[in-house]
């Protein structure tokens, strides 16, 4: 790298580096500056540039400015809370897919096994993969005739994905029936708009007591959420479990479209509160209540399955349904992500953008439960251990063939004769325990609904911090 070229491209990266500086402080100026003066916000970013000059000056390689500069704006919004983040180009676009709920590729889930293989845990009914014959537990061997051994599930993902109406050569190794050898199949698969599922097993477990499971909120969730309602209810649903165990949340408009399906019109199902101004008023303030008759009979008995990594919009359904007494909540304490991320399309680097938390939401009851989490109604506690054990469980069950996506395994709750190693959903055989107690879904609220002072209460400074310092995992990938 010549002298006149690292000098220029130092000088740039300080520029932009301070022009973000001023984009995160931009809406809350007048309160820092009101604190101290703008040269010393100034001065305190200094040390990035004394740190850029270094690099430039002695590092022993030449270095990459586009890492340099992604890595900078990581550690600035990594600096601010566990919920914002830097988001670059790809990660943008994966993200965009992810809430809008449809994606371009060919529609199959994919895992490592314990050999670094990449293996098909399900092809999606109908898509492309499938109509190809593609199987739940292919290993796949290459991807457009390169080697797919010992890369990751992202780097596979971003090689099966393409544009709709392309075609992807996907060479597969299966074990022959009967036979522990394996023999090669070789497809040609024709990429098409694959839809996203949030809604992940829904089904009638017997006595009319209809069983939903949602994996996390996207666009189309209370859509797909409201057709197994109406199907259910043709087939005389008398009550309904609806599982958010383990849901990450999402988006905000949807836990709103999910409330709203069985909470009265206009009924406020959460408001949020952003920053205070130097004028005394809250920025992003904003109050969603429910703009739609529900599909429900509010007479119908509902219970609602939470654990402790239940958060963000599923806090949120959780939290309204509680606290309009519309459904008896079963499990664990939720997690405690109280507080809403916007997205901020950046011009440099090209694609990219922030998630910056700017608001905390609130409950009903006026309460944010951010760092503190929601406790249920009814107590059932499951280990970190046998949750695993359990949603391993139900991924194995729904992986075994193409029509056991509704009929995964739960253990005797769900008629799963006994096995060793079966593990048993203690939390969804409560909730169909308590059902069948009584069908006047007032007896059971009477009974079992705690007081919302003891169920949504604020968290504590020291709650908060605590949170401050966690951090969540992802799941298996989808193309």
């Amino acid at each position: 790298m010549g002298p006149s070229k690292g000098k220029s491209e130092f000088i740039g990266l300080v520029l932009f580096l301070a022009g973000v500086a001023l984009v995160l402080t931009n809406g809350f100026s007048s309160r820092i500056f009101a604190q101290e003066p703008k040269s010393q916000v100034f001065e305190k970013i200094e040390p990035i540039g004394d740190v850029l000059s270094e690099i430039l000056g002695n590092y022993v390689y030449d270095p990459d400015m586009d890492k340099v500069v992604e890595g900078a704006l990581q550690g600035i919004m990594n600096s601010l809370d566990r919920n914002s983040s830097f988001i670059p180009a790809e990660g943008f676009q994966d993200m965009r897919e992810e809430t809008e709920g449809a994606f371009d590729g060919i529609g199959v889930r994919i895992t490592l096994d314990e050999d670094g293989n990449v293996v098909i845990v399900q092809p999606i009914p109908g898509a492309p993969a499938s109509k190809a014959g593609l199987r739940a537990g292919d290993i796949i061997a290459e991807i457009d005739g390169v080697s797919a051994h010992g890369i990751t599930t992202l780097e596979a993902s971003n090689r099966i994905k393409g544009p709709r109406g392309q075609t992807v050569a996907i060479a597969v190794m299966r074990k022959k029936a009967d036979s522990e050898q394996y023999e090669r199949i070789d497809v040609e698969v024709k990429r098409g708009i694959i839809p996203l599922e949030s809604v992940v097993e829904a089904r009638i477990l017997g006595g009319g007591v209809g069983y939903v499971r949602i994996s996390d909120f996207k666009k189309n969730t209370s859509k797909d959420l409201r057709e197994r309602l109406d199907d259910f209810q043709k087939q005389g649903m008398t009550a309904l479990i609806l599982d958010l165990r383990w849901n990450p949340g999402g988006l905000l408009s949807a836990s709103r479209e999910v409330s709203e399906l069985f909470l009265p019109k206009g009924t406020l199902v959460t408001s949020t509160k952003g920053r205070e101004s130097a004028e005394g008023e809250y920025k992003d303030n904003m109050r969603l209540k429910t703009e739609r008759n529900p599909d429900m009979p509010e007479t119908m008995p509902l219970l609602l399955l939470v654990s402790n990594t239940s958060a963000s919009s599923s806090e949120i359904v959780t939290g309204a349904l509680q606290f309009h007494k519309r459904a008896l909540v079963i499990g664990e304490k939720t997690y405690g992500k109280g507080s809403v991320q916007t997205i901020i399309p950046l011009r440099r680097p090209e694609g990219s953008a922030l998630r910056l938390t700017t608001a905390l939401y609130y409950t009903p009851g006026d309460v944010t439960i951010d760092g503190k989490g929601i406790l249920p109604d009814i107590e059932v506690p499951m280990d970190v251990e046998t949750q695993a054990n359990l949603r391993r469980q139900l991924y194995e069950s729904e992986a075994a063939c193409e029509d056991c996506i509704n009929k995964q395994n739960h253990g005797g709750v769900t008629g799963n004769p006994e096995a060793e190693g079966l593990v048993h959903d203690t939390v969804l055989a409560k909730a169909v325990e308590i059902i069948r107690e009584d069908t006047v879904f007032q007896n059971l609220l009477q009974k079992y609904h705690r007081d919302i002072k003891e169920t949504q209460v604020a968290a504590t400074e020291e709650e908060q911090k605590k949170k401050q310092a966690e951090s969540g995992a992802a799941d298996a990938a989808s193309n």
